[in-house]
């Protein structure tokens, strides 16, 4: 890993450089579903809105943001307050560094501290990669210690393909 990273809580001046990391998945793949890259403000109404009640965290590499996570209710009925769904993006630039472990670490510790037992992460998923979508996201959350629990068949249509979605869960 070359550079040292920094682990912080995700402020509202960060929203741009959110938005720059995410666009690429928004325009150039199927892991995430949005077909219009959100604007600035409606980024900064995001973050405001999970920093409410759950952590978004940011990674700094050399004073630049290179990936966030986030974690939000699973559902807002009172039963299902242990669990979390969360979201994790890390610029494209920048993968395969360990980035996205170490912000799991971070936002897993900061769970657990608030009681939490389940973690849940959806992924856009195909059987036969293509120029879109790979397997990626998947094998990721395995290796952090996800186990995959469900799998909803074409449930999201983007570039003119139909795409599943597996829902993968962690105890912690």
């Amino acid at each position: 890993m070359d550079g040292k990273l920094k682990i912080r809580d995700a402020q509202i001046e960060d929203a741009e450089r959110l938005v720059e990391i995410y666009s690429y998945y928004v325009l150039n793949t199927a892991v995430s579903f949005e077909y219009k890259v959100p604007s600035v403000e409606e980024f900064k109404d995001r973050i405001i809105k999970v920093k409410k009640k759950f952590p978004y965290l940011v990674c700094e590499k050399n004073g630049t943001i290179v990936g966030y996570v986030y974690a939000s209710a699973y559902s807002e009925r009172e039963a299902y307050s242990w669990t979390v769904s969360t979201s994790i993006y890390v610029d494209k630039d920048n993968r395969r560094q360990g980035i996205g472990s170490f912000l799991y670490a971070n936002l897993e510790e900061k769970l657990k501290h608030m009681g939490i037992k389940n973690i849940l992460a959806g992924a856009a998923f195909t059987e036969t990669e293509d120029e879109y979508l790979t397997h990626d996201s998947p094998k990721f959350h395995e290796k952090m210690g996800y186990m995959r629990v469900a799998q909803f068949k074409e449930v999201g249509k983007k570039f003119d393909r139909w795409y599943d979605l597996v829902w993968q869960q962690k105890k912690i």
